[in-house]
C-alpha cells in the first residue's frame, strides 16, 4: 500500500530545507553571463537565457527535494493546479510567445488552433474574472480557482501543458508531496507548497541581463524596463496576441 507524507511531515521537511539548504544564486547569474558572451542575435541570447534560467529553477527544486528526502506526487495528466490564476510580467509573456514561435511547425499550429478555440469558448469568463485586480483581495485566487477556468496552455483533453518546458514560475514551483487526492478534493489544498521564492533569483538574473543588453546592444522584442513592471493574467497576455502574426502567421 502506497503511503504519502502527512501535512505535518511536509511542514517539518520544509523547515529542514530552510535550515540546511542554500540556493546557488551564482548559477543563475552564470547562465546570463555565459549567453551574453555568445556571438548570437540578441533575440537568441534572450530566449536561451530564459529557457536555461527556468531549467535552473527546476534544478534547485530537485536539489531541495533531495536535501529533505521528498518526492513529488504530481503526475502527468494531473492538472488541478492548471486552474489557478497565473500572473506574469509582460517580458515573460513576450519570451513565452517568442519561444513558441520557435517550436516545430506542427506544434505551433496545434497551439494556434487551441488558443483560437480557447478564447472563443472562455472569452467572456476571462473578461469577467480578470476584470478584478489580482492584488485587490485575498478571495481573488479562490474565486478564480472556483470558476474552473483552465490555463490557456492546458490541453483539457489530455490534461497536458502545451508549452511545458517554458511554463512560468508559478506553474513550475507549485508542488504536492502528499496524497494526490487532496488536489482533487480541495480547491485550495493546504498540503501543497510553493517554491515560488526562487522567482527572486530567476528574475534578478534576467533583469540584470536585460540591463546589460539595454546598454550594449538593445533588447530586441522586449521594451525595457517597461515590460518588467507590467503584470497581468497569463490569459490576458495571450488573448492580446492570439490572432496576431506572432501566433498565427506560421
Amino acid at each position: 500500500m502506497e503511503t504519502h507524507l502527512t501535512f505535518e511531515e511536509i511542514q517539518n521537511k520544509i523547515e529542514h530545507i530552510q535550515r540546511n539548504y542554500e540556493i546557488d544564486e551564482d548559477k543563475f547569474y552564470q547562465i546570463v553571463e555565459k549567453w551574453s558572451d555568445q556571438d548570437l542575435e540578441t533575440e537568441d541570447k534572450l530566449l536561451a537565457s530564459f529557457s536555461e534560467l527556468l531549467e535552473q529553477v527546476s534544478y534547485e527544486i530537485n536539489r531541495m527535494e533531495e536535501t529533505a528526502e521528498m518526492k513529488a506526487t504530481c503526475r502527468m495528466g494531473c492538472a488541478f493546479c492548471c486552474y489557478f490564476p497565473i500572473i506574469i510580467n509582460e517580458m515573460e509573456a513576450k519570451l513565452m510567445k517568442k519561444a513558441i514561435e520557435k517550436f516545430p511547425t506542427d506544434r505551433k499550429l496545434a497551439i494556434q488552433s487551441h488558443l483560437s478555440a480557447y478564447y472563443a469558448t472562455y472569452g467572456e469568463k476571462i473578461k469577467q474574472l480578470t476584470s478584478v485586480d489580482f492584488e485587490s483581495s485575498e478571495a481573488v485566487k479562490y474565486n478564480y480557482r472556483k470558476s474552473l477556468l483552465p490555463c490557456p496552455m492546458l490541453n483539457t483533453e489530455t490534461n497536458q501543458c502545451m508549452a511545458y518546458e517554458i511554463r512560468p514560475i508559478p506553474c513550475r514551483t507549485y508542488m504536492n508531496y502528499t496524497d494526490p487526492k487532496v488536489c482533487e478534493e480541495n480547491l485550495m489544498p493546504k498540503e501543497t507548497i510553493s517554491f515560488e521564492f526562487l522567482y527572486e533569483q530567476y528574475m534578478g538574473a534576467l533583469n540584470e541581463f536585460l540591463q546589460f543588453l539595454y546598454e550594449e546592444e538593445g533588447t530586441a522584442f522586449i521594451e525595457y524596463p517597461n515590460d518588467v513592471y507590467a503584470h497581468d493574467y497569463l490569459a490576458n497576455w495571450f488573448q492580446e496576441d492570439s490572432n496576431s502574426a506572432g501566433l498565427t502567421e506560421i
